[in-house]
């Protein structure tokens, strides 16, 4: 009789390099960085569980953030490396490997987002999670603009929304639409705050109307995608290891074009390829014309991509002994599997390629 162990082992698929043009960089005071927010998550007890905390010790917060933001005072930097803690233990402790309903997880990101919208009022009871929130939402306002504020409580709003509709999928038999999955990763995966927090670390400003600009709209959900979906590619093995988990762009292919993982495995890399070349001709249209403000925005976004796979590529987070191990070439692959310009089949995203300027 074959265990379930096995059966999660053959299930799982090799490593795949990624394509990524924009080159990487890191902020220098990464070590203390990453010092600072271990310590602080550890005194914020967010997890009772003492296996949960080490594994979130060994995350590398720092380097994650020093990674995807590589600019910026330390303070602010501090900041946005303890929120990636707090979203890190919620994924974690909370959404994946609990068992917590989405009708609870309702209650606790509404509890969640009062504290973010209304950080001084007075709150009983207040879950670990919800007072972290509570504390770093008080700090913010020592780097951020009340724009900025707004923009980034805004933001926790996408992302709890899509923590709830995670959770109703993962207490379902079956799996979400392709068009429906990557609606809700893009906004579960936690990126919303994060790009919202790209000029607050960076210490500069943009437009309300530039972050209104289709393209510049298009551009945002493209790096949540990517991540997303860059973060399926690595960590499906681990999640099948650890959490028994399909729910994952692979897994969804499969059922929605009726063919085998390693098949799946092949478009969703071209797919992905697809939208990063999207992102590389877009960006560039969009820089031609942009101020400075929606200039490091942007390059900000791109710097996002980039470091969150420079950071994953080393986590032991995503360490599986057992699994497939790396492909000779690495990480990295010079060329797109797929450089077409054609809009993906899939209609929740279809009208990021429609912000291309035909002439560009």
């Amino acid at each position: 009789m074959t265990c379930v162990s096995e059966q999660r082992l053959v299930q799982q698929l090799p490593a795949v390099p990624f394509y990524c043009p924009v080159p990487p960089a890191r902020h220098p005071s990464v070590e203390i960085l990453n010092d600072q927010t271990v310590r602080w998550m550890l005194q914020q007890r967010l997890d009772s569980d003492e296996h949960q905390l080490k594994r979130l010790a060994v995350c590398d917060f720092g380097g994650l953030t020093a990674s995807t933001m590589p600019y910026g005072a330390l303070e602010p930097l501090t900041l946005m490396a303890k929120f990636h803690a707090v979203l890190f233990s919620l994924d974690d402790g909370v959404c994946d490997e609990s068992e917590v309903t989405a009708d609870l997880l309702a209650q606790e990101t509404s509890r969640m987002m009062r504290a973010v919208e209304a950080p001084t009022a007075r709150a009983l009871g207040d879950s670990p999670h919800t007072a972290a929130l509570r504390r770093l939402r008080l700090e913010l306002e020592q780097y951020a603009s009340p724009r900025q504020v707004r923009r980034l409580t805004e933001a926790m709003r996408v992302y709890t929304s899509g923590l709830v509709w995670e959770a109703s999928w993962r207490r379902n038999p079956g799996l979400p639409s392709l068009d429906d999955y990557v609606t809700l990763w893009m906004r579960a995966i936690g990126m919303a705050p994060s790009t919202a927090m790209i000029e607050v670390v960076g210490g500069f400003s943009v437009a309300d109307e530039d972050m209104q600009d289709s393209r510049v709209r298009a551009l945002t959900e493209i790096t949540w995608t990517l991540v997303s979906w860059d973060n399926d590619l690595y960590s499906r093995n681990k999640e099948l290891l650890r959490a028994d988990d399909n729910l994952n762009l692979i897994d969804v292919l499969c059922q929605e074009q009726h063919c085998d993982p390693r098949r799946a495995l092949v478009r969703v890399v071209a797919m992905r390829d697809r939208v990063m070349v999207l992102f590389d001709r877009l960006a560039q249209q969009v820089l031609k014309e942009a101020d400075d403000g929606l200039r490091r925005y942007v390059e900000g976004l791109g710097q996002f991509i980039r470091g969150h796979l420079d950071w994953a590529s080393v986590c032991p987070r995503y360490s599986v002994p057992s699994g497939p191990r790396a492909t000779p070439g690495g990480w990295w692959k010079q060329q797109p599997a797929d450089d077409s310009l054609e809009p993906l089949p899939i209609p929740t995203i279809a009208w990021w390629w429609d912000q291309l300027d035909p002439a560009h």
